[in-house]
């Protein structure tokens, strides 16, 4: 390459002049689109080859997953970001073949009812509304009921599905302890189907999943197979014991070199450990220093596999920024 020219990996040079740009390939952790390139929130996380890569797991830590599987009591997974809690709820479901795992991300607003389910009352009124103006039969309550992330694990099924309750620790103070009924009868009540005449005691409601529909009767969901729960926690919020005593806890330890090598690896292939000691080094250095996650290893060895200078000022920084204080 001529010295003048700019890098290939340049797409934005910010001179101001118009170029038709094609795009490289996206990290096999940034494909959407579904299939076997699913994004990650998917039943699968691609590797660099197509295939689903590898979840990397200890033999001593896998014994504890299996130990709630056999208890049919949730996992709560604690460890540093980027240790792979998330990602043992798709790795369980895919070594499993339970499919698609459904997941309830928790913020601060976060309710256990909004997980089970929600009732669009006004658009059931609005609807009626309209059908009666029309002369035509009412619509059936069912098309207003959906189930949450949480509900639709609970629905009945010879097989569990499996629900990530992903950074628990983010919601409200009172939501582990509203959740230990749910948890602990494995089914919960719809008043406002409960409320229905006999005539109308079976209902077929939505679910989270495009397309599907759960019965419930007499107002109750009742589950057959307890799901496969993998809650999440960054550690920012202590539990209370009643709930943690109901949960089988995994603490997933920082990797150290030899296990981020193997995750680079997965994730990218033999290939992407070429040349990539120093961009090791300097993450190791950095994450002793400051809280760092292994994907930010993962993208700075993925530029560095398509050509990009890392090294270039400022771009290592920003790759391994830290995570945690002002920005």
């Amino acid at each position: 390459m001529n010295p003048r020219e700019e890098p290939d990996w340049r797409l934005f040079r910010g001179d101001g002049v118009p170029r038709h740009v094609e795009m490289p390939p996206a990290p096999p952790w940034r494909r959407f689109g579904g299939g076997e390139q699913a994004a990650p929130g998917g039943n699968r996380t691609p590797s660099a080859s197509g295939r689903p890569a590898p979840y990397l797991i200890e033999p001593e830590h896998a014994d504890v997953v299996n130990a709630a599987l056999h208890l049919r009591r949730p996992l709560l997974v604690t460890g540093s970001p980027g240790t792979g809690k998330s990602s043992l709820a798709r790795a369980i479901a895919h070594e499993m073949d339970l499919g698609e795992v459904l997941r309830w991300p928790v913020n601060s607003r976060s309710t256990v009812q909004d997980a089970l389910y929600r009732y669009d009352a006004i658009g059931r009124l609005r609807e009626t509304a309209l059908t009666r103006d029309r002369g035509e039969a009412e619509p059936d309550i069912g098309s207003f009921v959906r189930l949450g992330p949480l509900g639709t694990a609970l629905v009945p099924g010879e097989r569990p599905r499996v629900l990530l309750v992903d950074e628990l620790d983010k919601g409200d103070v009172d939501l582990p302890n509203d959740l230990l009924t749910v948890f602990e009868e494995g089914e919960f009540e719809i008043p406002e189907l409960a409320r229905l005449p006999e005539e109308q005691s079976v209902v077929d409601v939505l679910t989270e999943r495009a397309g599907e529909r759960a019965t419930v009767r007499r107002g109750r969901l009742v589950c057959e197979e307890f799901p496969v729960v993998v809650i999440t926690s960054n550690g920012e919020r202590d539990f209370p014991p009643a709930f943690l005593r109901r949960c089988v806890r995994l603490e997933l330890p920082t990797p150290d070199e030899s296990r981020l090598r193997a995750i680079v690896t997965a994730h990218l292939g033999d290939d992407a450990l070429e040349d990539v000691d120093q961009l090791l080094d300097a993450f190791l250095r950095r994450r002793a220093a400051r809280e760092l996650a292994t994907d930010q290893l993962l993208n700075a060895v993925f530029l560095r596999a398509g050509g990009m200078d890392v090294t270039a000022d400022g771009l290592l920084e920003a790759v391994l920024h830290r995570l945690g204080g002002a920005v």
